[in-house]
């Protein structure tokens, strides 16, 4: 297990996604009006905006909070007009990081980021200065009780997805970002809906990080995490599990 996935580990670890609960809702919210404005209110017709109502269904957001932030997409009520934006630089040990933001003010975002890493002793560079060390691909996650490993396998290649790794935990079923509402409507009509369903990064070559780099790099990762305007966070980094025990603790 490497990057993202990693972080989030510890994040649920630390039991803080009920402490940043609201933080949370609020990123849902911008990714489905922003899902919304950018194509149909329809989550059967928006592939988009259906995986982010997956998502906030699945941090239990009500549903009228949900119906209310697909409205305010359409142009219903006042809104901010909020653009994508990522950011790309090397974090702590050298480890490439992608930043993707969604913000109603370019300069506040890039400063709030930019001082991020200062403070990390590190810096953001240009576009495209990490993403090449990345592929873009999409990404389909099931809990790991919804299926045995092989019967996701099987499913998946069936469907046209490229690779499946299935921990403990979950199914993270892996496609060509164009395959990807193509591969998930097909999971759904055999496992029900997924955990979620999105384009990703998976880095080609991942960069091990211990000790103070490591504990430098999961307090800019929380740092990030913590910013109403970040979405998420990519990275290529990996560490043990003895590490990951350590950051827990």
């Amino acid at each position: 297990m490497a990057g993202h996935s990693q972080f989030k580990n510890i994040m649920h670890r630390k039991g803080k996604q009920d402490a940043k609960r609201n933080k949370v809702f609020t990123k849902l919210i911008r990714e489905i009006t922003v899902s919304s404005r950018t194509g149909s209110p329809d989550i059967n017709a928006n592939p988009r905006l259906r995986a982010a109502v997956l998502a906030a269904r699945a941090e239990n957001m009500p549903k009228d909070t949900i119906e209310r932030a697909i409205k305010r997409g359409q142009g219903a009520g006042d809104g901010a007009d909020y653009e994508e934006v990522r950011y790309e630089g090397y974090g702590p040990g050298g480890v490439a990081l992608i930043v993707e933001t969604l913000t109603d003010n370019r300069n506040r975002t890039a400063a709030d980021v930019r001082a991020a890493f200062t403070k990390a002793g590190c810096a953001l560079g240009e576009t495209n200065s990490v993403s090449f060390q990345f592929d873009r691909i999409g990404q389909v996650i099931y809990p790991a009780v919804k299926a045995s490993a092989d019967q996701m396998f099987e499913a998946a290649l069936e469907a046209g997805a490229d690779n499946v790794e299935s921990s403990a935990e979950t199914h993270e079923v892996q496609c060509a970002p164009d395959e990807l509402n193509t591969v998930r409507e097909a999971l759904e009509a055999k496992f029900g809906d997924p955990e979620s369903a999105r384009l990703s990064w998976r880095p080609r070559v991942t960069t091990p990080v211990d000790g103070e780099a490591a504990e430098k790099l999961f307090k800019l990762l929380e740092v990030l995490d913590d910013h109403d305007d970040v979405q998420t966070v990519f990275g290529n980094y990996e560490v043990s599990d003895e590490v990951l025990a350590r950051l827990v603790a």
